[in-house]
């Protein structure tokens, strides 16, 4: 099962649609890392084993500036998503990468497709 942490940026209720349709993600506000810095929500989704779902792009840089190998990160390069098209475009996501989540990567999503670069990046 994919776990997942969706980051402030993503509509709190995008959690709850997510695990109703039977997928292990919270929000961080539920977890209590509301305003928390990236880098500690990075932290967060690492010791949880979670993949991260966020909107920010220094998500990504900080995975490049760290070389770090986990968490996967998902950016999803949309503006002013509802909670049930966010939820609709992680599923699809998830249903077109799969298992790679679990080995460290870093996707990017845009109305183009999906850039998927495996961890550490480079």
């Amino acid at each position: 099962m994919r776990r997942l942490l969706l980051d402030e940026g993503l509509p709190f209720t995008t959690a709850g649609r997510l695990r109703r349709a039977g997928l292990d993600a919270v929000h961080v506000n539920e977890v209590g890392l509301s305003s928390t810095p990236d880098p500690l929500i990075l932290e967060y989704a690492r010791s949880e084993k979670r993949s991260c779902v966020t909107l920010d792009l220094d998500f990504h840089q900080l995975l490049a500036a760290t070389g770090a190998t986990e968490p996967s990160v998902i950016l999803l390069r949309f503006q002013r998503l509802r909670a049930e098209q966010a939820a609709a475009l992680i599923e699809t996501i998830l249903g077109s990468i799969g298992p790679d989540l679990e080995t460290g990567v870093a996707v990017t999503a845009t109305r183009r497709g999906l850039r998927i670069r495996r961890l550490p990046l480079r």
